[in-house]
């Protein structure tokens, strides 16, 4: 005699079929929100996207015409900067603000500070990361000379430029940071200049 009773819940083939049927409409979700159009936004136009796109590599690429002094940058720091960096750029009396100056010969201790004048190696991302992202309330909203002449300050407090050196486009990728040559460079294939780069370089030794 055969008796039909509930099916055993706890083996997996009962759940197997109603598993698979969920994650395969799982799967179809972001599929379905990719397609279509629901009219929001626009493309952006080629002067916006210009207007975004305006990280500064290492060797200065793209680096705007303008000019500034550590003289002319003085006034703008104490009154932009100082707050969270310190008025001699030791660190400011904000919680967690990193000092811009010092620490030179302590990366290979066991406290190393990391500062624009030990650890930063290039000036040009200075000047990047100072026109994108300070002062931290109201980051972008330095004009470009007060960019150079605020990064002419900081490398001045670091004894790296003279208070009357003048930093432009032209000028500011040709200053070597003490640290310059304390990074290692990545070994992958993929990354690093592009072989006929790789090629000038190598004829240049």
């Amino acid at each position: 005699m055969c008796s039909v009773g509930r099916p055993n819940l706890l083996r997996f083939d009962v759940w197997l079929p109603g598993i698979t049927v969920v994650l395969l409409l799982l799967a179809c979700v972001p599929l379905c929100a990719q397609s279509g159009k629901y009219g929001l936004g626009r493309t952006p136009t080629p002067e916006e996207i210009r207007g975004m796109d305006i990280t500064i590599p290492p060797d200065g690429t793209g680096l705007p015409p303008g000019h500034g002094t550590a003289a002319e940058g003085r006034e703008i720091y104490e009154r932009r900067c100082s707050r969270c960096h310190g008025h001699k750029g030791e660190g400011g009396d904000e919680p967690k603000q990193s000092p811009l100056v010092g620490g030179k010969s302590s990366l290979k201790t066991p406290k190393p500070l990391k500062t624009v004048g030990s650890y930063w190696p290039y000036p040009t991302t200075v000047w990047d990361y100072t026109s994108r992202a300070m002062p931290f309330d109201k980051p972008g909203t330095l004009t470009t000379n007060q960019v150079y002449a605020v990064v002419a300050f900081v490398l001045y407090m670091n004894n790296i430029v003279g208070e009357n050196t003048v930093l432009d486009a032209s000028s500011l990728p040709r200053i070597k940071m003490p640290n310059r040559e304390g990074f290692v460079r990545d070994p992958r294939p993929d990354t690093g200049p592009k072989p006929s780069a790789r090629k000038k370089l190598n004829r240049k030794r």
